[in-house]
């Protein structure tokens, strides 16, 4: 029976999660909550209803319908009862404004092979193939490992874009049929890592090791988040690690924070304070760079 998992897109011609063309598979569900996620609707396990609050003419057609009675209408704007909220759909059904739609889909391992294996093409010319993103796809194995050796089969590669913070056993199975591992360091300090993330860094630096020491094909990427992660000195650290503890020594890719999920926390109200952070400069993300480059890591800025 092929395994099925909650998806919340599938991106296809992507050129930022991997080498070549890529179609990027995003799982819902993540064991982190890092206080700049850009997919914050990823975090859930389950399928959540988003607003288009620009969208929304205030009808209070979604208040009628919605069975569970999670939506109420306040100042003629609909304010949804996430506690309540089932994402059933029904509302999003009512809403002839398109203001809302349900984040998430159950799909099997056969449904998701037919969608990305219709650019095998271009696959194939550019280099591409396949990448699992999230969310965190290491919480969806089974699933994972069924369509990675379903793409392989075909002659697509496989990435796997991860925190590592997971079971190594997971990432040891996963290795069988996964090409690349495109590998997270969000904070090398743990403590500020938790403070981040909800979770240390111990399970991901282990991990790492171990991916490096079993042969995998890995590459490293920092997100830089202003006055989060961004210190020079926090670069200088990291690489003292990577020098230390890696051989042979992966690529880094710095990757520069921007705002989209805080929009994307709008839609989802939460009701979180936004962080209200501007993206890292491009001298500063080059200052960056050329720190780590000087320390002898290749590195670069994208992904």
């Amino acid at each position: 029976m092929s395994e099925k998992a909650c998806i919340f897109n599938i991106q296809t011609y992507s050129i930022h999660d991997g080498p070549g063309i890529r179609t990027t598979v995003f799982f819902k569900g993540c064991p982190l909550r890092c206080r700049w996620c850009q997919n914050p609707e990823s975090q859930s396990f389950r399928p959540e209803l988003m607003l288009s609050p620009e969208k929304c003419t205030g009808c209070g057609k979604c208040a009628e319908v919605c069975p569970q009675g999670a939506v109420r209408m306040e100042n003629g704007r609909p304010v949804t009862d996430r506690e309540r909220c089932t994402a059933c759909g029904a509302c999003v059904s009512a809403c002839a404004a398109e203001a809302r739609t349900v984040c998430g889909e159950t799909r099997t391992v056969d449904e998701v092979y037919k969608e990305v294996s219709r650019d095998i093409l271009f696959y194939k010319a550019s280099g591409g193939g396949v990448t699992a993103s999230g969310g965190e796809a290491l919480c969806q194995p089974d699933f994972v490992y069924e369509l990675f050796a379903k793409c392989r089969e075909a002659g697509m590669t496989t990435a796997l874009d991860t925190t590592a913070y997971g079971a190594w056993e997971t990432l040891e199975r996963l290795a069988e049929v996964t090409d690349l591992f495109l590998v997270d360091i969000k904070h090398i300090r743990s403590e500020e890592h938790e403070q981040l993330t909800g979770v240390p860094n111990g399970p991901v630096l282990e991990n790492l090791k171990r991916l490096i020491k079993k042969g995998c094909a890995v590459e490293i990427r920092m997100p830089i988040v202003p006055g989060m992660n961004d210190g020079e000195d926090v670069l200088e650290e990291t690489a003292d690690f990577l020098l230390r503890a890696l051989d042979p020594l992966p690529r880094v890719a710095l990757l520069p924070y921007h705002s989209m999920g805080e929009s994307k926390l709008a839609r989802l109200e939460r009701g979180e304070e936004k962080l209200g952070l501007a993206a890292p400069s491009a001298g500063h993300m080059e200052r960056l760079c050329a720190l780590l480059k000087a320390r002898g890591v290749d590195a670069r800025i994208g992904g």
